[in-house]
């Protein structure tokens, strides 16, 4: 009740005055707030003040530099008082409830007054708001260099393998032909569109909602733009309100950390898959594996499940940061719970890409294995269909008819000449016969070209496929593309430490 005594077992400490700012409907609220309170909701705000603490020290500097208003003489003390705890490791007391309400406290007893001035035509909320954005832009940064790494281990290992074949496979069985050089940059596509999400995401992170004021702005001037370059904030948050309640921006990067995870996830799969005794087409660095405690002859490949298990709690965060997102507008709940939550995302999503990157740097293909698994599958069955098409004019449905009905002869092992990988000649004649009326009457060379996986493999010239001119052209357009996203994540880097270096010195005497 308004105007009640102060009850320190339910509050502040005995004596001392309630929180600044604890306000309720009716008004200034005289007790302090219930241990129950305390426990479930500053505590939880207070867990993230070693990830919010070094912005608010940044985004307290740029307030009082830009908010002219202030008497020289309060804002000599403060800026002084500011630096001063810039690195200073203060007590947390979740009595007094958020980071922000902490370091008023903190400020007030050294400067008195002087620290009124940091709320003027500032909520709480604009303060904690650039401290969460400087905290994660650096964590997206850190993020896109882990998918740049992951893209270029890719990369290389394909350009070391562009010429070995190997089976690709669909649904677990065997398909068509391929290279691992191609199957490898099946996974460097997706990392280099997260990539364009995750430089996507900074853009929109990396803008200032300072000088938003309450919802609309304030009647204290302040410089939006200036405050903006005194962060290293790449533009601002236009609309006030949207500035102070944004949410989309941070579901979005959650949910682009959880896909760039699973891109790693699926490759992981395939390693997982591919390297077991029963493929035995590819093999990773011991470094990434774990001996069984019990079997001497397993070698586990833990890294793999690792990368697995992370995607998969990356998706239940994802899903968790869109629940809380889900609130009516202008309330503070769904930070509460975002902070931690996006910012340990994005950390765990890096954590992952490097994992992967040296799975793939690690990564060796056993050619010898993949040329025997390819000739030892019906894996050249529809390039034998599609020879036959071209070189007879029958369509191409009726030869497939007739590959696959000499197929399955092949792997009758009771039939005559069954057991086999794929037909002879007399055997595919024999199909002929029974499905268009006619032996094939080719050059039994047509037939043995279209069986030889490399010369199959040759033939995909198409934009993107796995010959040689194609392979060559895509792998030149991954490395320019890592190239460049590595660049632009150094020039970021250097930009943002510029600009917060500059502030501190600013506000040196």
């Amino acid at each position: 009740m308004t105007g009640a005594p102060d009850d320190s077992s339910r509050g502040a400490p005995e004596g001392s005055a309630p929180p600044p700012g604890y306000l309720g409907a009716g008004g200034p609220i005289h007790r302090g707030p219930a241990p129950e309170l305390v426990e479930a909701g500053y505590a939880l705000e207070l867990a993230d003040a070693p990830l919010l603490s070094r912005g608010l020290g940044l985004a307290d500097l740029a307030h009082v530099i830009a908010l002219d208003v202030i008497p020289d003489a309060d804002r000599r003390a403060l800026l002084a008082a500011l630096l001063d705890l810039f690195d200073e490791e203060i007590a947390l007391d979740a009595r007094y409830g958020d980071l922000v309400n902490v370091r008023e406290r903190v400020l007030e007893e050294r400067v008195g007054t002087a620290a009124g001035w940091l709320h003027a035509g500032r909520p709480r909320r604009e303060a904690g708001r650039i401290a969460f954005r400087i905290a994660l832009r650096s964590r997206v940064l850190g993020l896109a260099a882990a998918v740049a790494r992951f893209a270029a281990a890719l990369t290389e290992a394909a350009a070391r393998e562009r010429d070995t074949p190997m089976p690709e496979y669909t649904y677990l069985q065997v398909a068509q032909p391929t290279t691992a050089a191609h199957w490898l940059l099946s996974f460097a596509y997706p990392a280099l569109r997260d990539l364009d999400r995750l430089r996507h995401d900074f853009a929109q992170v990396n803008r200032s909602p300072g000088g938003a004021g309450g919802v609309n702005g304030s009647r204290f001037e302040l410089d939006r733009e200036r405050i903006a370059a005194l962060l290293g904030f790449g533009g601002l948050v236009h609309h006030a309100r949207d500035a102070n309640w944004q949410t989309d921006v941070f579901a979005d990067l959650t949910s682009h950390a959880a896909i760039a995870a699973i891109g790693a996830s699926r490759f992981a799969e395939d390693v997982e898959l591919y390297g077991s005794a029963e493929f035995g087409l590819m093999r990773i660095g011991d470094e990434l594996c774990r001996a069984s405690a019990l079997m001497p002859q397993k070698r586990n490949p833990y890294a793999l499940v690792v990368l697995r298990g992370g995607a998969g709690t990356l998706i239940g965060r994802a899903t968790g940061v869109l629940a809380t997102q889900r609130t009516p507008s202008g309330r503070t709940d769904n930070l509460l719970y975002a902070y931690g939550e996006v910012a340990g995302a994005v950390e765990l999503a890096a954590r992952l890409l490097r994992l992967a990157a040296a799975v793939a740097e690690s990564l060796t293909i056993d050619a010898a294995r993949c040329e025997r698994a390819l000739r030892e599958s019906p894996a050249m069955a529809a390039d034998l269909a599609e020879a036959i098409s071209l070189a007879t004019g029958l369509d191409y449905r009726s030869a497939y008819r007739i590959v696959g009905r000499a197929v399955s002869a092949a792997h009758d092992p009771s039939a005559a000449g069954g057991g086999e990988a794929l037909p002879d000649f007399g055997a595919l004649d024999a199909a002929a016969r029974e499905i268009a009326g006619r032996p094939l009457g080719l050059d039994p060379a047509v037939i043995a070209d279209a069986l030889e996986p490399a010369a199959a493999i040759a033939t995909r010239t198409v934009p993107g496929g796995a010959a040689p001119e194609p392979m060559d052209a895509m792998l030149a357009g991954c490395r320019d593309a890592v190239a460049r996203a590595r660049a632009w994540v150094q020039r970021e880097r250097v930009a943002i430490e510029q600009a917060e270096g500059d502030l501190v010195a600013l506000a040196l005497p």
